[in-house]
């Protein structure tokens, strides 16, 4: 499990550089220059994203059952990684009535994903790798949203056809992950099938 530990603190470490100091990042892309700080960060983001996977690989069989998924576990996961594929839409949809409500659409839908992975899945590997995310995305929502109140940040005005964008895209993305692609990118089918 260490290239998994090593993976998040890497992937999320970079990601909470916000979180842990707004300012200092600021320097850090002053003194580099943009161009050198984007290309760093997405470098060793990438670095971190391949540790977490392969760490996660490697752990997800052999680590020690932690609790076993309460009855529904399985439906209420379904649920929630529909909120999370309308979630990360309305990401792309940023006049959507979703995106004018959370403000922060993808960071929820990490915290969407990881509780329901927590809720659907008891080893120690999967308790680390979306318990990690899932306090990573809570930290990360109470920094932005204290950064917007600081910065009087002001969202532009929702509108219907944004909002219909994201649902039918989440919909669509949702379908193709539960009836496709969870089952070929990792094995198992979230139907249970």
């Amino acid at each position: 499990m260490t290239l998994l530990v090593l993976g998040l603190i890497i992937f999320l470490g970079l990601h909470s550089t916000r979180i842990l100091s707004e300012s200092g990042r600021e320097r850090a892309i002053l003194r580099l220059g943009e161009g050198p700080w984007k290309g760093i960060y997405s470098a060793l983001s990438a670095i971190g994203l391949v540790l977490i996977v392969w760490g996660f690989a490697e752990a997800r069989y052999t680590a020690p059952t932690q609790w076993t998924p309460f009855a529904g576990a399985r439906h209420a996961t379904m649920l929630l990684m529909l909120i999370t594929m309308v979630l990360l839409a309305a990401y792309l949809f940023k006049q959507s009535h979703i995106t004018a409500a959370v403000h922060h659409p993808m960071v929820w839908a990490v915290l969407a994903w990881s509780a329901g992975h927590l809720i659907s899945n008891g080893s120690a590997a999967d308790l680390v790798l979306f318990g990690a995310f899932f306090v990573w995305s809570a930290a990360d929502l109470i920094s932005s949203y204290a950064r917007d109140r600081r910065n009087r940040l002001v969202y532009p005005e929702p509108n219907w056809s944004a909002t219909g964008g994201a649902i039918v895209v989440g919909l669509l993305f949702w379908a193709v992950l539960v009836f496709w692609l969870h089952s070929w990118l990792f094995g198992v089918s979230p139907l249970g099938a």
